[in-house]
């Protein structure tokens, strides 16, 4: 084919909008007509017919799209995760004996355990100060924003503005950009390299994640505490108890499910995280995690079989929390 024909075949960014919106608008019509057919064949079937069909229409799409979405890839990463680097032959547990004995690796799990510590711990509890001090405040609405307000940024977002807070500069010509090495020159005449500060760079990163959670857990958590009864908080106060006890004898166990929840949330979410240690460190300098080792193992060193291992060691991290989150709700409601 010559230029001339090679020009002529490509299309503009325009036909190629169009073609995509025909293509969108024809399933569209589809999935329309598939839908009112089934419809007027259940207007003509029994009313138990009905109920059947109604579950199909209804059930069956998020069955499917659980099944192609969740279920076959845990499945499959399972098996994976039995088997060599290119998922060719069957090696046992090899690959789980070498996620708990290579030295990095067992840094990896090490850092994973501070971050699923810390984090929950420390965001939600200040969340919980923040939310029963602003509980009894006019305008507290401000301060809530302001605090909430790192939620609206991606991890990535994030992660890009606290380099620049850690930003080290060492040649004493240039200005200094990082906030906390300018902070730290100022007050010591010095900074070290923030990033490279093994194992301070960990609870560097650490920060970020806790700056970013703390909004949510003020939010729920506020929200439970305007739920209790006026009628205990004064009962309390009539009794004479301090603000520091009825936080600790009214307030917390009036909320102890919230609680519960917040920490399972956000520890879940911890365990996954990935976002800030790629951006600010990319894993390097005994800062790696789980899931950011994982996707170097199976996206950049294509070893699968290693990769899914991790993926299976994340996924059994995770049940756990969620099983006792359920528990916990189970029990609540029972109480009820």
């Amino acid at each position: 084919m010559n230029s001339v024909g090679i020009f002529a075949a490509r299309k503009t960014p325009w036909e190629i909008v169009a073609d995509n919106f025909s293509l969108l608008a024809m399933a569209l019509l589809a999935f329309g007509a598939v839908v009112f057919l089934v419809f007027v064949l259940a207007e003509r079937t029994s009313v138990k017919a009905q109920e059947w069909i109604k579950y199909i229409v209804f059930i069956a799409p998020a069955v499917l799209l659980l099944l192609v979405g969740l279920i076959y890839p845990t499945i499959r990463t399972l098996i994976f995760s039995f088997m060599d680097a290119r998922s060719e032959n069957f090696v046992g547990f090899e690959n789980y004996i070498w996620a708990f004995t290579i030295p990095e690796i067992v840094t990896v799990l090490r850092n994973t355990a501070i971050w699923v510590v810390m984090v929950p711990l420390v965001s939600t509890s200040i969340g919980l100060a923040i939310a029963y001090m602003t509980d009894r405040m006019k305008r507290p609405g401000i301060i809530k924003s302001l605090i909430f307000m790192p939620m609206a940024i991606s991890f990535v977002g994030a992660g890009v503005i606290w380099k620049f807070v850690y930003s080290y500069e060492p040649n004493d010509k240039r200005p200094e950009i990082g906030l906390l090495s300018a902070i730290s020159k100022a007050l010591n005449g010095s900074a070290p390299n923030w990033l490279l500060e093994i194992p301070l760079n960990t609870f560097l990163l650490i920060i970020v994640m806790i700056w970013i959670q703390t909004g949510f857990a003020m939010v729920v958590l506020a929200a439970a505490m305007k739920n209790i009864p006026d009628e205990v908080v004064e009962a309390a106060m009539l009794d004479g108890a301090s603000p520091v006890k009825r936080f600790f004898q009214v307030t917390m166990p009036m909320i102890r499910a919230t609680i519960v929840v917040v920490l399972t949330t956000i520890t879940i979410g911890t365990l996954k995280v990935f976002d800030i240690v790629r951006t600010m460190t990319g894993g390097n300098f005994q800062t790696n995690v789980i899931a950011n080792e994982m996707y170097s193992q199976a996206f950049r060193q294509f070893n699968f079989g290693t990769g899914s291992a991790l993926a299976i060691i994340l996924f059994v991290a995770i049940i756990p929390i969620i099983w006792y989150n359920i528990r916990q709700l189970r029990r609540e409601r029972t109480e009820r």
